[in-house]
This record gives C-alpha cells, sequence and structure tokens, in this order.
C-alpha cells in the first residue's frame, strides 16, 4: 500500500512515517516545511515538498506515486497563535483540508487517517472524555479540527470515503532518532527540557489558579511512538470502519506540576520555575477515556509512562540540544 502522509516531516507525522515503514508499507511524505524538518523525514520514505492547498501538486503526487491511502498531519496547531489569528488557522487546516479532501475524491482515493485533537471538546463536563461529549471547542484550533471531522463525515456519507478520526491528548516522548522541535515552542515537556538543559533558563507555567488539585493544567500524557501505532492500527481496519472517531489517550491525567516534578527525577538538574499569567484557549483538564480505541481497534499504549516518555524526550533533547539544527547524531 502506498500512503501519502501529509505533514510527515513534522513531529508526529514522522513518527508515523516511520512506524509505517517498519510495517513495510510504501510512504510518500508531502511537506512544505514551514514547520516541518527535512531531517525528520525517515530514511526510505519518498518526499515531496508540496502545500496541501496546492490542488495542483496534490493531483500530481497522486498520479506519481499511485497512492491508496492518506494519513493527514498538516495543520498549524498553536492554541494561542489560534486565537490571537483565527484566519491562517481556517485558511489552512480548513480550506487546506477541503482541498485534500476534493482532491482525493477526484482521484478515487477513499482512504483517510485524519490527525484530529481533545482540544474539539472544550472545557470538559466529565472526566475522563468519551467520544460523546459535547463539541465546543474554546479556541479556533479545535473548531478548525472539529470542522474538518464534519467534513470527512459528510465525504463518508456521500461520496465513500473512509475515514478514521484520532483526538489525541498530549503528544509527547520521542524515539531513537525522532523528537519534538517546534519553532517556536510551545509544548510543555520540551520546554521544561530546555530549562533542565540550560540551567539560567526559566520555565514558565502558565497559570497556577485553574480549578485543579495543584492549581495547574491536568493533561492525559500519550508517547508520540504509542499514536503512530493508533494510526497504523486505524489505517488497517478502514475498510472495516466506514467512519469513526477515536480518543488517543490514557484515562489518567497529570498536572503541569507533577510533570515538571518527574522532569527534575529524571534529568537531575536544578530548575528555576516561575509562574506566569494563563495562555488565551487553555482548558483546566484535559483527560481521555481510552475504551473505545481499546475495545474496537485493540490498541494499547506500551511506551506512555510519565518517566519513560520524559526519559526518552531528555534523551532526544541531550543529542539535540537545538533541535533538527544539531551536529550531535541520534
Amino acid at each position: 500500500m502506498n500512503v501519502l502522509v501529509t505533514g510527515g516531516a513534522g513531529y508526529i507525522g514522522s513518527v508515523c512515517a516511520e512506524q509505517l515503514l517498519m510495517r513495510k508499507y510504501r510512504v510518500i511524505v508531502y511537506d512544505n516545511l514551514s514547520a516541518g524538518h527535512r531531517a525528520a523525514v525517515p530514511k526510505g520514505a519518498q518526499f515531496v515538498r508540496g502545500d496541501v492547498a496546492d490542488a495542483q501538486s496534490l493531483a500530481r503526487t497522486f498520479r506519481r506515486f499511485k497512492i491508496d491511502a492518506v494519513m493527514h498531519f498538516a495543520a498549524n496547531i498553536l492554541v494561542e497563535e489560534s486565537v490571537r489569528d483565527p484566519a491562517v488557522f481556517y485558511r489552512n487546516n480548513v480550506a487546506a483540508s477541503l482541498t485534500l479532501l476534493e482532491v482525493m475524491k477526484e482521484h478515487g482515493i477513499l482512504n483517510l487517517v485524519f490527525s484530529s485533537s481533545a482540544a474539539v471538546y472544550g472545557e470538559a463536563q466529565t472526566i475522563p472524555i468519551p467520544e460523546d461529549h459535547p463539541k465546543a471547542p474554546i479556541n479556533p484550533y479545535g473548531e478548525t479540527k472539529l470542522v474538518v471531522e464534519r467534513a470527512a463525515e459528510w465525504y463518508h456519507r456521500a461520496y465513500g470515503l473512509k475515514c478514521v478520526c484520532l483526538r489525541y491528548f498530549n503528544a509527547a516522548g520521542a524515539t531513537r532518532r525522532l523528537g519534538e522541535d517546534h519553532q517556536p515552542e510551545t509544548h510543555l515537556l520540551p520546554r521544561i527540557l530546555d530549562a533542565a538543559l540550560d540551567t539560567g533558563r526559566d520555565f514558565i507555567l502558565y497559570g497556577d489558579d485553574y480549578p485543579t488539585p495543584d492549581g495547574t493544567c491536568v493533561r492525559d500524557f500519550v508517547h508520540v511512538a504509542d499514536i503512530a501505532l493508533a494510526h497504523v492500527m486505524a489505517l488497517k481496519k478502514l475498510p472495516k470502519v466506514g467512519f469513526a472517531v477515536y480518543n488517543v489517550g490514557l484515562g489518567r491525567g497529570y498536572s503541569l506540576r507533577e510533570v515538571v516534578k518527574a522532569v527534575q527525577e529524571v534529568t537531575r538538574r536544578p530548575m528555576n520555575v516561575t509562574v506566569g499569567p494563563r495562555r488565551a484557549g487553555d482548558p483546566a483538564r484535559l483527560v481521555a477515556s481510552p475504551e473505545k480505541i481499546c475495545r474496537e481497534l485493540g490498541w494499547q499504549p506500551r511506551y506512555s509512562d510519565l518517566r519513560y516518555i520524559v526519559r526518552s524526550a531528555w534523551n532526544w533533547k541531550r543529542k539535540h540540544p537545538h533541535g533538527y539544527g544539531s551536529r550531535h547524531d541520534c
């Protein structure tokens, strides 16, 4: 099977491409490198530099590689930026995804695994959050993911698109070769590790007055390799699924202070932690109910113990202190 991985030079997309290659799929990474890294594209994958909004480029790629299925990761992801500049997110996350769906339809490619997000839920009314929880995004990022989910479902009903949407919670950790490198870096774990690596740098907790046990946000952390496995399993089940939505999480949340403590224990580095104002668009608690994906796809996380996540990310960070621009070799 020939699988096109949009955004496959990014954090989660590159690890999914890596896992597909391990399972003997033919992988074509399609990325405009606006946020991804050419060095993150796994060896053995074909690389096409292109934008998902470019219908002609997509069509050429579909014809050239005879694509059978698409894993769609390409999107803007910074929650705070989405609140500040929603137009960019509607253009890149919604309009470009609709272009992808339309070109897929025109070429008879009806297999899609879509990278969605727990941000579609907004503030949790129940914990853990099941898939049928009300959808009330509190930021444009979550809203754009929900719009694409709904479009994919209508394409399923009208055109026979087979699609699995995976709403993952907090991706974290690293594989031996691939890790997290965003510019700017806003994700929790790499920011803490930066502070551990550079003891002169403060780590800022954004808000400690949330309605949680220690006042900091509570999140459900999943190792990126476990998220990649969920995508591979979803791809295999597409012929039988039709259209489905699954949470990818552990069902257990950690406060941000608990994550800081785990990093301090793993790295054994001194760290100066300060508290800043809340970030716009951050819900207090996001914890998944993973029962559906475990039951229907047989997914079981293998690497998502918090300290294993931290250790894997720390090992990668030490070898790549400046991300993929580092000269250190894994």
